[in-house]
């Protein structure tokens, strides 16, 4: 029974999973961002954090988290190392002292711009173009979204 193909069976292959598939490409994308922002000082988390930042800074601890999908226990420490990069800098509300904005400093605001050659090098990698790689993430984007909504079905 061990030798047998449990396929036979009606269990899906691994390699015909969805799921398998999306996280395959999750680690490919870190491996593949890794070296790209190891030059700017960045982890990859990081990274989704400053993206968020360099649009538009000030956002509550609370915002970041929601924005990225990432609880306080994953992004404070994360907020933490940025902090003591000279990256960002966080601040208390002047309004609602309970919360704690996210703000930029000269040094973050100086690595937009390196922050920009980022996705052209991820671009060539993929071997895409600009409009190719739009539609995939608009078709990731109904995945999560689909998914989201069914876990709060549950």
């Amino acid at each position: 029974m061990a030798d047998q193909d449990k396929t036979e069976q009606g269990m899906p292959r691994l390699e015909q999973q969805l799921c398998f598939a999306v996280y395959q490409v999750g680690h490919a994308f870190n491996r593949a961002y890794r070296p790209i922002l190891a030059e700017l000082g960045l982890t990859y988390p990081q990274y989704l954090v400053m993206l968020v930042l360099w649009e538009q800074d000030g956002f509550t601890v609370k915002e970041l988290g929601e924005k990225l999908m990432l609880d306080s226990g994953t992004l404070t420490p994360l907020l933490k190392r940025l902090d003591a990069a000279g990256i960002i800098r966080r601040e208390r509300d002047a309004r609602d002292e309970r919360q704690v904005r996210i703000l930029l400093t000269e040094k973050g605001e100086r690595m937009r711009e390196r922050g920009r050659c980022v996705q052209d090098a991820i671009g060539q990698a993929l071997g895409t173009t600009a409009p190719d790689a739009g539609r995939l993430r608009d078709q990731l984007d109904l995945v999560r979204d689909a998914l989201l909504a069914a876990s709060r079905d549950v």
